[in-house]
């Protein structure tokens, strides 16, 4: 079953107003098209920071994680891991400035009406996200989400990068079960809320919601919404196409050895 925009934004305006009603967004590929990690990926290798060892660590760890044979959850550590010692003001300010320069163009229109219209009714809006700080929280700035869910980076006591990621992850059923603790803390009923998202990783949470809507679902999710008869969200209209695919994936890490390796 497919929905318009225009038929969901009028669906939410029915609702029953008030903080009472969540309204749950991921963040790559439902708010943005593509994914806003490679923004920070590109500009570290263009300003000479990356090494080789870094670029061929992260693109081997990306393409073994798109096979399953990696965890997201050591796939995000290792990327840290490259991180250690850099300051998170200044990793934030980074953030700011690629949302600026790269991410904008990639925020999908009817997505930032959709969000509007929870915003109107007065639901409480979330960025719920496996994505770190640096990219989420340009994103829900620019959107007017308050609350973000999504990881973050270990810290020591001077905000430098240990190198690891504070617990819990938060990816598939840990998202689901840190949606659940925000919803009892917040005194929203999850049971009436809405949640958007794309990935199959995301299936813990939207059979836990009362108003699941899949945007742009891969596979998986999208036969479990077929199975369950959930309204599914086809966005477009981002400046730039959302590089899902294994192959892209690829021609990103042969572009990232290139400016690696040229002088």
């Amino acid at each position: 079953m497919t929905a318009s925009p225009r038929d969901l934004i009028a669906e939410i305006g029915n609702t029953e107003p008030g903080a009472r009603i969540g309204a749950f967004f991921d963040l790559d590929g439902t708010l943005v098209s593509g994914f806003t990690a490679t923004a920070h990926a590109g500009d570290r290798i263009r300003r000479r920071q990356a090494r080789a060892g870094e670029v061929l660590g992260v693109v081997e760890a990306a393409v073994r994680y798109r096979l399953g044979r990696m965890q997201f959850e050591r796939l995000l550590v290792r990327a840290a891991g490259y991180l250690r010692g850099e300051s998170i003001t200044e990793l934030d300010e980074v953030g700011e400035r690629l949302f600026a320069e790269h991410i904008t163009s990639r925020v999908y229109p009817h997505m930032q009406e959709v969000v509007a219209a929870h915003q109107q009714q007065g639901h409480t809006v979330v960025l719920s996200s496996s994505a770190l700080t640096i990219h989420a929280e340009p994103v829900a700035r620019h959107l007017g989400i308050p609350q973000v869910l999504c990881n973050r980076f270990e810290l020591d006591e001077r905000g430098l990068l240990t190198g690891g990621i504070a617990k819990p992850v938060v990816w598939g059923p840990q998202k689901a079960a840190v949606v659940q603790r925000f919803c009892a803390d917040n005194r929203v009923d999850l049971a009436q809320s809405f949640f958007y998202a794309d990935g199959d990783e995301d299936a813990a949470l939207m059979s836990l919601v009362g108003r699941p809507r899949p945007v742009n679902p891969r596979p998986g999710l999208a036969a479990l919404a077929a199975e369950h008869g959930w309204p599914v969200l086809h966005v477009t209209g981002s400046r730039r196409t959302n590089g899902r695919s294994l192959r892209r994936a690829a021609g990103f890490g042969v572009a990232v050895l290139r400016a690696v390796a040229t002088p």
